[in-house]
């Protein structure tokens, strides 16, 4: 009896070692006094066996942003990802890897809209199409509508701060804002210039887990009689909907007429962000997307108002990091901010990057796109001679077309990588270790720096930003750089 007592305990013992272990989450938040829910985060990076964005779904992302045309190769027969991707991703389900399906009609679809959904008012043919594929509009056709004022969100100067909080592989940071009290967590996006939210005229199928805004719920909003806004992206994703004003305030910074664009119309890849509410941009206004008037950013609304006529931006890799309004907080970095004049005719933080550097060599990039700073883009992209010039220094990595980008052994020897900030300016580096963005299969890693499929723009995003103490001044028209803490 006692024998078979003794062979039932070891036989118990061996099928827990046996199980699986739960696999590491964590829960990011943002500051406990700021009424916002917590963020639901995974385990992330290089180091990451639990949940990642599917980074061919990241590519995607970038590409239908800036409206460029992109080509990938087409999955198997049965349309699973190519590669040994975790079955467990959040990025959707295992069939489909762009997280949504394409071609699912979204909100109140209508046979007159190629992208499945009506928008509320007809769009004005008012914008030109710029060199790389982005509307700009000219400066005189903004409405001006908003005031500023300052709540005291710092200690009672001029200035205000909220947390910047990682999703997996740090592919967006989101962070709370308060529109008319309503708090929402938003991606604060340098690439963009709208400000759009979730709103309680979509149906509860389409908000899912997000926060809504509720405009009925606010004795401040002012309806744009007329006003619409609409993003849609080459794969069929995209969202629409209808303009107001409100009061808006992040970090005790608040802009009380600021033009706020609700969604009344999604797409699922939208839905299945489930953490992000929707979009703060901070580019330039006149890319902006409102109808029949471009509308001001909310920076650009509260900036007069600040002690300094700048934001920063201290991302932080696998952890919480800060946006801060009006102040440079020299306590956030060391040594020399480099800085190199912006040029915002395109609505972006555009600067020249001419040069580069493989294994702490420069070269020369001839015939170098402009760069951009893009705080809303997960990925480094960089000219396509220069990505190609990268992987050929890595051992066994190659192009992928079923991947998207380039791809490589995880065990190969990655050799650092740099970036110039402006003519004659500072070389922003890479470690080797800082370039895997995410595993695809047992050994096979996807690049976090891309080539940009000879677009005519170079995007250096959360990649290399968070890596940085980065400023973005608009009073002297700078993009700033320097050493972190």
């Amino acid at each position: 009896m006692i024998r078979t007592l003794i062979l039932l305990v070891a036989a118990l013992v061996a099928i827990a070692l046996a199980a699986p272990a739960p696999k590491p989450h964590y829960g990011v938040s943002g500051k406990a006094n700021d009424g916002s829910r917590n963020f639901k985060s995974f385990s992330r990076g290089r180091h990451s066996k639990g949940h990642t964005r599917n980074p061919r779904t990241e590519l995607m992302r970038v590409y239908n942003k800036y409206h460029w045309s992109i080509t990938l190769a087409p999955l198997d027969e049965s349309g699973s990802w190519l590669f040994d991707w975790p079955s467990s991703s959040s990025s959707g389900d295992e069939s489909d890897p762009y997280g949504s399906s394409p071609s699912e009609p979204i909100e109140t679809a209508s046979a007159a809209s190629p992208y499945g959904y009506e928008t509320a008012a007809p769009v004005a043919p008012s914008a030109v199409m710029s060199s790389v594929g982005f509307e700009t509009r000219t400066s005189a056709s903004f409405a001006v509508s908003a005031t500023a004022s300052i709540s005291g969100g710092d200690g009672g100067d001029d200035s205000g701060e909220v947390t910047a909080s990682p999703e997996e592989n740090e592919s967006e940071y989101l962070s709370p804002v308060s529109i008319a009290g309503q708090k929402l967590n938003l991606n604060f996006d340098t690439g963009s210039a709208d400000l759009w939210v979730f709103s309680t005229s979509l149906s509860e199928s389409k908000r899912g887990q997000h926060s809504a805004f509720d405009p009925t719920n606010s004795s401040t909003w002012q309806e744009y009689s007329g006003g619409s806004w609409e993003i849609s992206y080459g794969d069929g994703s995209g969202a629409a909907g209808t303009v107001g004003f409100d009061q808006v305030d992040v970090g005790g910074v608040t802009a009380t007429q600021q033009a706020v664009e609700l969604a009344t119309a999604i797409s699922s890849a939208f839905v299945s962000d489930e953490n992000n509410d929707g979009l703060l941009g901070l580019a330039f206004g006149k890319i902006n997307t409102v109808q029949p008037q471009a509308q001001k950013t909310f920076f650009e609304n509260v900036a007069d108002e600040l002690d300094e006529k700048l934001f920063t931006a201290d991302l932080d890799i696998d952890a919480s990091g800060t946006y801060e309004f009006g102040k440079l907080d020299t306590s956030k970095y060391s040594g020399e901010l480099h800085t190199t004049p912006i040029d915002n005719s395109r609505g972006f933080w555009e600067f020249t990057s001419n040069t580069y550097s493989i294994d702490g060599q420069d070269a020369q990039n001839s015939a170098a796109s402009p760069a951009i700073a893009d705080t809303g883009t997960s990925l480094l992209m960089v000219d396509e001679n220069v990505a190609e010039a990268y992987y050929s220094q890595i051992q066994g990595a190659q192009m992928d077309q079923s991947a998207g980008g380039y791809v490589y052994p995880c065990d190969a020897q990655v050799p650092s990588f740099g970036v110039q900030i402006g003519e004659g300016g500072f070389m922003a580096h890479l470690n080797g270790s800082d370039i895997e963005y995410a595993r695809i299969g047992r050994n096979t890693c996807f690049g976090g720096v891309q080539g940009n499929g000879g677009q005519g723009l170079q995007i250096y995003g959360a990649v290399l930003l968070k890596q940085y103490f980065a400023v973005f001044n608009f009073g002297d028209e700078t993009f700033g750089i320097a050493q972190k803490n």
